[in-house]
């Protein structure tokens, strides 16, 4: 296969008609090539934070026809601004621009605005094309590839929202460079969530290379996400609409959520929570006779070495975990579902978690405070 310039890896979400290419590699966002294959029409509409525009909007742009009819929308910055009503921004400049069902949006940013973005396209007169150019690790090895978009609610993370894939994701590493290392941290929570799940062999390699990984190097970050976005997209193609083994993809996220949702969206970073939610979860695992006591002094340990929380939040009583819980979109007939390890790569999704087993865990994890 040919690759456009820059391109080191090209994967591939297998869904048939709606089938799309992951590109990574470097240099990628003003590429004409990488982008314009996928355009539905002349219409596009690009849309960011505040943040990550002075840095990469005007390459973006470079990038794309010059006869394009090529509009941006600068939203706020965080998790705590993803929101519907950002999302009707995005609407309402739509219809200001008089965009038709060939115009296409594109997602310059982190998981928000590639989430809101996504669900703005999933909706807008039911349904328009829409491209995915994440900038920070977390989602660019999660959340850019599936399809899952949609906003928060005070009630809890993600519920709601609309399966609508993209067209193609473009991950260019060197939008990394400016990425703040909490925010690197964050992301590989995800990262180590596939090894967690699906791949051993990955996890050994992430305990080897994770100094590497945090301190950027290219050739190892093109491995960590190339490796990631395989397992996702393998996922999701058995199983695009989460009925059964993409469910596997939320380890950790059922406690994480729990945590964002009390603490306020943007306190804790999503992959700080979901670290602290795999440790929560390896915890329960052990003490339910999944794994034995190596195993989940492993697991710990290599969720410590990419820089994150292993503590739940001091102030979070187990009923604050239990109300948040109960709303997670995984559970059903008011039965709590939980990912659980098995043993290292290999995960499953319970409901048979006795109450009082789940309550006593709360009721006796560590917790502390976050600088």
């Amino acid at each position: 296969m040919t690759y456009p310039d820059g391109v080191l890896r090209t994967l591939n979400v297998a869904l048939g008609e709606r089938s799309y290419p992951i590109h990574i590699g470097t240099d990628l966002l003003s590429r004409p090539e990488t982008i314009v294959p996928y355009l539905a029409g002349q219409q596009v509409m690009i849309v960011t934070n505040e943040t990550i525009e002075p840095l990469y909007l005007a390459n973006l742009c470079a990038g794309l026809p010059e006869h394009a009819d090529v509009r941006t929308l600068v939203l706020p910055d965080g998790e705590q601004y993803k929101s519907i009503e950002q999302v009707g921004r995005i609407w309402d400049a739509l219809l200001e621009a008089g965009f038709n069902r060939r115009c296409t949006l594109i997602a310059l940013g982190g998981g928000v605005i590639g989430d809101m973005v996504g669900f703005a396209a999933a909706s807008y007169q039911r349904g328009v094309a829409f491209i995915q150019v994440p900038t920070t690790l977390l989602s660019q090895v999660d959340s850019s590839v599936g399809g899952k978009t949609g906003v928060n609610h005070p009630l809890g993370k993600n519920m709601i929202g609309a399966f609508w894939q993209p067209k193609a994701v473009l991950v260019d590493i060197d939008t990394l460079n400016t990425l703040p290392d909490r925010e690197l941290s964050a992301g590989l929570a995800e990262v180590i969530k596939y090894g967690f799940i699906r791949d051993e062999a990955f996890l050994c390699w992430l305990e080897t290379n994770m100094a590497q990984l945090r301190q950027r190097d290219p050739n190892m970050l093109a491995e960590a996400i190339a490796r990631s976005c395989q397992i996702k997209a393998d996922i999701v193609a058995e199983d695009e609409t989460e009925q059964g083994v993409r469910a596997l993809l939320n380890l950790g996220h059922t406690f994480g959520h729990a945590i964002e949702a009390h603490q306020g969206y943007g306190n804790w970073l999503h992959g700080e929570a979901v670290g602290a939610g795999m440790a929560m979860a390896a915890t329960l695992s052990r003490e339910l006779g999944f794994i034995d006591e190596a195993v989940l002094a492993r697991t710990l340990a290599v969720i410590e070495s990419a820089g994150l929380p292993l503590a739940a939040p001091a102030e979070m009583t187990p009923e604050h975990f239990l109300t948040h819980m109960r709303r997670d979109k995984k559970n059903i007939d008011s039965r709590l579902r939980l990912v659980l390890l098995n043993a290292l790569g290999d995960a499953s999704v319970s409901d048979a978690t006795p109450p009082e087993r789940l309550a006593s865990l709360l009721e006796r994890y560590p917790r502390a405070s976050r600088a």
